[in-house]
């Protein structure tokens, strides 16, 4: 009877120690996740990373003085860390909040994302012409809930005509961005971060200001028309792309909203093929 009982306990304890240890890796994941959509973030943790190299390599070769100053900024780094990159620490806390575990809001299927595509890029291209600025946010992966809490509400159907309709001049929400979730605009009239990057042309104005900041703190598909030129820009995982084409626009969203098993599937097929070319 005691042996049972202490076979019994023994398994509960694994368990709940691989419980325990599943957790913490399942957070470092998590924390890792919304630390490589923030630009910021990635930076900082680029260099902690370096840092603590250094350490170990001026330990190993001996490097007194260095191994000294290292020691005093690992000690004190944290709390200097804290302070300066208060805003940005904040901003990852509130994507765990906001963020969805289990993917995207909604997974498209092929004639709604060919749906979705189409009426963006008429949207966009007609705009472009008649040179009426525009920014088109299409949420995916992290939620943008907390934007469109605060921007104007309409759950529509996606449709060019509605986009340009939207962002006329005389519409009292054209200055603010549109948020598309799946294939139905969300909300109109949001107001984004804007971006304090130096390498943004200092030309553009805050449309793009706001378009590139939204994509620093998210992985949101930034679209852009610029009032004054007409010219299209797109703004994805920090990056600004400049006076694209209608296609490029076009080639880009098809990328970028396909389903990630579409894109290991087609990554397959090609080392198939590859394979397959170099056998013959």
């Amino acid at each position: 009877m005691s042996l049972t009982t202490i076979t019994i306990t023994d398994i509960i304890s694994i368990i709940r120690k691989l419980v325990d240890i599943s957790l913490v890796w399942f957070i470092f994941y998590i924390i890792l996740k919304n630390i490589k959509n923030n630009v910021k973030l990635s930076l900082l943790f680029k260099g902690v990373a370096f840092v603590i190299i250094l350490k170990f390599v001026s330990d190993w070769c001996g490097l007194t003085v260095v191994g000294v100053l290292l020691e005093y900024v690992m000690t004190w780094g944290p709390l200097a860390l804290i302070i300066i990159f208060q805003p940005e620490i904040r901003t990852m806390l509130e994507q765990l909040g906001r963020n969805q575990l289990l993917g995207r809001h909604k997974v498209l299927t092929v004639d709604e994302r060919e749906h979705v595509v189409y009426e963006v890029v008429q949207a966009m291209d007609f705009m472009s012409k008649q040179k009426i600025g525009a920014l088109i946010v299409i949420e995916r992966d992290i939620s943008l809930g907390d934007y469109i809490d605060k921007a104007k509400k309409i759950y529509a159907d996606l449709t060019s005509d509605l986009l340009i309709s939207i962002f006329y001049e005389g519409n009292p929400l054209h200055d603010g961005g549109v948020i598309i979730q799946g294939d139905r605009i969300t909300c109109a009239g949001a107001v984004f971060p804007t971006s304090s990057s130096n390498k943004i042309n200092r030309h553009l104005g805050t449309r793009h200001r706001a378009g590139l900041g939204i994509s620093e703190e998210t992985d949101a598909l930034v679209l852009i028309v610029s009032e004054e030129t007409g010219r299209l820009s797109v703004a994805l995982k920090g990056e600004m792309f400049y006076n694209l084409s209608i296609d490029d626009v076009r080639i880009m969203l098809i990328d970028e909203l396909r389903p990630k098993q579409d894109i290991e599937f087609d990554d397959e097929e090609l080392d198939e093929d590859e394979i397959y070319e170099e056998n013959n």
